[in-house]
């Protein structure tokens, strides 16, 4: 089976979230047998191709593409808004888009829904982002490197969230909090992969400026494992996902997850994680270390079916079936 894995992560797309899935998803299928994969491959003769963006490159490369084509749906209409600008535009696209592909991977069910409801005739299969749970774990060593190097006291409590700097990942609640909670770190990881066309890029950039001494932005950095180990608590005030791949990653490395109250959260993550609907709440969790402790001891069990060797063993099983069929 030759299978091609095509994501746009070059430069500032590297770290955005499908083009992490992608990588995570392609360098396990290559472990699998009878598996033959490749990444950003523009020529080659392969049984399927699976498309995890669809920007310029993508549907210039889905042109010459011969054998299935398959799109995991890791963007819908609805997480572009308070994300990028133009998304009213944008979202028109989608439809037309997704029905140049034979097959849509879906990766929660409210993103099946919603593409179900966009183009009801092409089939689709749910199968969750998984991650490298051998990674995404624990480290002394890891978090006394990250805490080192942003100057960071190993006692001192470091809350972290991780995502774009845009109004629906909830970065305005983010610097509210922190503005609350002087005594305590809050670290923000990523950046802006669209630049100056992420939504409110300008306004952010200056509030950045006023923020206090407890508050970090660290960008994008290599090793994001460093972060986890490095952080006490994990806060995700995003207002729309299509999953929350790194609320994944956070229970897996043992982090409490406070995150907001959002019917995708509830539908995925249950009660593996803690849930606010308004800023009081959020800080009363910040706060309550009982509710904290019990949410990080069940943490990393709970990600056991989000494990990218599994993950990866049902996308071989589709592309098997649709590659016969």
């Amino acid at each position: 089976m030759k299978v091609n894995i095509f994501v746009e992560d070059f430069r500032f797309l590297r770290y955005i979230g499908c083009a992490t899935a992608a990588r995570t998803l392609y360098n396990h299928l290559a472990r699998l047998p009878d598996m033959e994969v490749s990444r950003n491959l523009y020529h080659g003769d392969f049984d399927l191709t699976h498309y995890h963006t669809f920007g310029p490159w993508a549907m210039y490369h889905l042109k010459f593409t011969e054998g299935v084509k398959v799109l995991t749906a890791h963007s819908t209409p609805r997480v572009n808004e308070g994300n990028v600008a133009f998304s009213k535009r944008i979202n028109t696209i989608y439809p037309k888009i997704y029905r140049q592909f034979d097959h849509i991977i879906t990766i929660s069910e409210p993103c099946h829904r919603e593409t179900e409801q966009l183009v009801p005739e092409v089939p689709k299969t749910l199968i969750p982002n998984g991650i490298d749970r051998a990674y995404f774990k624990r480290d002394k060593k890891k978090r006394k490197s990250f805490r080192d190097e942003y100057e960071i006291e190993p006692g001192q409590r470091v809350v972290l969230s991780v995502g774009q700097q845009t109004p629906r990942k909830g970065i305005y609640d983010f610097f509210k909090l922190a503005d609350q909670h002087p005594d305590t770190t809050w670290v923000w990881v990523g950046g802006f992969p669209y630049g100056t066309l992420s939504k409110d890029y300008a306004k952010i950039q200056m509030q950045k400026t006023h923020s206090h001494a407890n508050v970090i932005f660290t960008g994008v950095i290599d090793d994001i494992s460093r972060a986890y180990s490095g952080a006490d608590v994990f806060f995700m005030p995003s207002h729309a996902e299509t999953f929350g791949l790194v609320i994944v990653e956070a229970l897996s490395a043992g982090l409490p997850v406070i995150a907001r109250d959002i019917f995708e959260f509830r539908e995925i993550f249950g009660d593996s994680v803690l849930f606010f609907g308004d800023l009081d709440e959020a800080r009363a969790l910040v706060n309550d270390d009982a509710a904290l402790h019990r949410c990080a001891a069940r943490a990393r069990k709970s990600t056991e079916n989000y494990d990218i060797t599994l993950i990866a063993q049902r996308h071989q099983q589709l592309y098997r079936e649709l590659i016969e069929g």
